[in-house]
């Protein structure tokens, strides 16, 4: 039986016949060392087409074995550090077959080997570092990042460096369409202008970017006034006029997407075409209809618009602060004119006035304006959310509608983004007591399941992707603003 241990700088598998240890060099090299066994290094798929699949072949420049993968658009290249090369198939091959290479121990019975991603060509692979100080660098940068990320972690947050794991393992460099690096309370201001780096001329965002493709078919919906509010107050030092512009002129270009490009003629109230927009994909509100009005987008959009209010304000544009603070009241307004019946929000239809109710949490998204909503909604909306606790967390839909599936993705398990919204939220509009219940179970279901995607809200259990960014830094923010309240 094979024992798989891993930490920061070292993942190791260990058997009866021998061990191997892997280790990150670098964010585009990993060193692999081996004892008492070769080592197989193959193609995953065996077909290879001329548009898929993987193509492997021996470089006469330097000696080494290189993958090239038409998924990744990226070459892999293989260096023997240490042993022998024992065997090699499907080199040059076409079509369907084994591709790769066995590496066996040499004379004192152990073998190394560098694999490297790299796009087209680069210098034979040459280092100076031993495996050990390799493992001892990686250990120390993971070191480095959660006491950057997370100095104030205590046996009371006892997940809190796995989060910062899994934030620091998912950090990559610039590369290919990623235009700027993310991970570290430094970095975060180019995380939150990476998608805007790719505004298109409408002002819409692209739903997502990858290095070797940008989707632009939905959108996500205009949150970032919201979280560049925050973000603004986390770092560590304050943003240049310079800086405050380029936010202020990007804000700008995607909030009059929201007005222009998403509000019908004669509509006070923009709206999304898709589930997908909201980032809700299969939530229940949109089983009557995909293209919708939803007081979650128009709450979004007024918490954007007195952001950027505020921000022409500090950059004294008195005229555009006034019309953003016009705007934002009107939206506001039409929202609870049009959206609110007296006990709930509704979502209504473009092309009618038709409305409609849902046990859907998004529903109560507009939670987020805190402060702003009268405080009668407040009190309604705070009341409905319980309904929706379970001893895990926020349930997406709740756990009595006949809608409900246990892994339905946003029609029933827990999801990290909109606790952290509807804490906010709640906490803003001063219902502390809630905030902290939801807080606290989040924390706890984190700590006893991981940070998984999303979580079934009657066991806890970890649904679909088991390492997720958005889950691991939910709970750090969380988590650091509970440290925090312990201390005063």
């Amino acid at each position: 039986e094979t024992r798989v241990e891993a930490t920061p700088g070292l993942l190791s598998w260990t058997g009866t016949a021998g061990r191997v240890d892997l280790a990150y060099e670098s964010p585009d090299t990993v060193r692999l060392r081996g004892t008492g066994l070769g080592f197989g290094i193959s193609a995953a798929a065996p077909a290879l087409t001329p548009f898929s699949g993987i193509y492997f072949y021996r470089d006469p420049v330097d000696g080494a074995h290189t993958f090239t993968s038409y998924e990744t658009g990226r070459r892999y290249r293989i260096t023997v550090l240490s042993g022998t090369v024992a065997e090699v198939s499907g080199s040059q091959a076409l079509g369907a077959g084994d591709r790769g290479l066995t590496v066996a121990a040499g004379a004192d019975g152990s073998w190394e080997v560098a694999v490297e991603e790299l796009d087209s060509a680069r210098r034979p692979y040459r280092t100076s570092a031993a495996f050990g100080e390799v493992m001892e660098a990686a250990r120390r940068s993971f070191a480095e990042f959660a006491d950057a990320v997370a100095p104030w972690r205590s046996a009371d947050t006892p997940a809190a460096e796995l989060a910062a794991y899994v934030v620091w393992s998912a950090t990559v460099r610039p590369a290919g369409l990623v235009t700027r690096p993310a991970g570290s309370p430094e970095l975060a201001w180019d995380q939150f202008h990476l998608p805007f780096d790719h505004q298109d001329e409408s002002g819409a965002l692209p739903d997502s970017v990858t290095h070797s493709e940008v989707l632009y078919n939905f959108v996500k919906p205009p949150i970032h006034g919201w979280t560049f509010g925050h973000l603004r107050r986390r770092l560590p030092e304050p943003l240049t006029p310079a800086q405050l512009n380029e936010a202020y002129d990007r804000l700008t270009r995607w909030t009059d997407f929201w007005l222009a490009a998403r509000r019908a003629p004669g509509a006070e109230l923009p709206h999304y075409q898709h589930g997908n927009d909201s980032g809700w994909d299969n939530a229940t509100t949109f089983d009557p209809a995909r293209v919708a009005v939803t007081a979650d987008l128009a709450a979004f959009l007024t918490l954007q618009l007195r952001e950027l209010a505020r921000l022409a304000t500090e950059l004294d544009l008195p005229d555009e602060a006034r019309h953003w603070t016009r705007t934002a009241d009107a939206t506001q307004a039409a929202m609870l004119d049009e959206l609110w019946t007296g006990e709930r929000f509704v979502a209504r239809g473009v092309d009618s006035t038709a409305t409609w109710d849902s046990s859907s949490l998004l529903d109560l998204m507009p939670m987020a304006l805190g402060e702003h909503l009268p405080e009668n909604i407040g009190k309604t909306l705070a009341a409905r959310i319980e309904t929706h606790l379970t001893p895990y967390g926020l349930a997406t839909e709740q756990p009595a509608s006949p809608h409900y599936l246990a892994d339905g993705y946003w029609r029933g398990p827990i999801w990290a983004p909109a606790t952290v919204l509807i804490e906010d939220g709640l906490r803003r509009a001063g219902h502390q007591r809630l905030a902290d219940d939801i807080s606290a179970r989040f924390r706890a279901l984190c700590e006893a399941h991981g940070f998984a995607e999303n979580f079934d809200a009657l066991t806890g259990t970890g649904l679909r992707d088991r390492a997720y960014t958005w889950t691991a830094s939910s709970y750090l923010l969380l988590a650091e603003a509970h440290a925090h309240r312990d201390s005063r």
